[in-house]
């Protein structure tokens, strides 16, 4: 049986979405299921957006960050209490590879606050997220634009700004859950096929800048994205779980190693390494 890929995509009590993360939790869960390696990637995420409205990430916790008008600035990630916990949970697990990492969102928006977060400390996993779209004067997820536009417009605006995301000088590894947007999809299951031309092209572009696609178990990624991904280019992936709680990382990486494995790729050297 091949063995469990490693989660590059977790987060603990140091991302601000969170109020049920645990590191060393997380750690112990790891370690029982027999994941080979762990990055803990916390959220930087600079980018104020708008919690109005009823969504899927909108919670008691958000809210009480949100400021009158249900603007939601994310507080900055505490480097220094993170990377003491790394090394706690490192002397705790010492069986379990514990990486450090951060999960970038929108950086080429954000160029100077997420270089100075780098500068800030060793970080092993740095992946790139799109999580917001421009609206009116501000910003706003998905879910939030899907009720006031057309879905399909929202779903090619999404895709448009990845390849704007990795075709920046964005200092990130890895391309997290390109299909973010169809997580709030609104007309029941996503077809990836609807916007075949959109995925093709905003995959192409992240071959080309040399970057590491996800597959993000969170919602599991389309096989019909990891198709395209191969065909256009695309030589290495990376899984993820998106844990925010200790009991949900490494969720579904048994299926999404056969699907990789399917799809013509393999585990590297070392267990912490991308597959090819």
């Amino acid at each position: 049986m091949t063995p469990l890929p490693p989660d590059n995509h977790v987060h603990s009590e140091f991302s601000w979405d969170t109020d049920v993360g645990s590191m060393e939790r997380t750690c112990a869960r790891a370690a029982e299921i027999g994941l080979p390696s762990i990055a803990f990637t916390e959220h930087v995420d600079p980018t104020p957006f708008s919690l109005a409205g009823s969504g899927p990430y909108v919670n008691e916790h958000h809210r009480a960050m949100a400021d009158e008008n249900l603007v939601l600035t994310p507080p900055p990630l505490d480097v220094t209490g993170y990377l003491a916990s790394i090394e706690r949970c490192r002397s705790l697990f010492p069986g379990l590879r514990i990486l450090t990492g951060v999960e970038l969102g929108q950086p080429h928006w954000n160029a100077s606050s997420c270089a100075a977060v780098l500068r800030s400390g060793p970080f092993d996993r740095v992946l790139g997220s799109q999580h917001c779209l421009p609206h009116d004067s501000g910003f706003a997820e998905p879910w939030y634009l899907y009720p006031l536009r057309d879905a399909d417009e929202v779903m090619r605006d999404y895709l448009a700004e990845v390849v704007r995301l990795v075709g920046s000088d964005a200092p990130f590894q890895v391309l997290a859950h390109i299909d973010y947007a169809a997580r709030s999809w609104p007309h029941g299951e996503f077809e990836p096929g609807r916007f075949e031309d959109e995925f093709r092209y905003a995959l192409r572009a992240t071959a080309a800048s040399g970057r590491t696609l996800e597959v993000n178990t969170r919602i599991p990624l389309h096989a019909t994205i990891l198709r395209w991904w191969r065909e256009e280019g695309g030589e290495t992936i990376s899984f993820g779980s998106d844990a925010h709680r200790p009991d949900a990382v490494g969720h579904g990486f048994r299926e999404a190693a056969a699907l990789a494995e399917a799809h013509g790729f393999r585990p590297g050297d070392h267990p912490d390494e991308f597959w090819r």
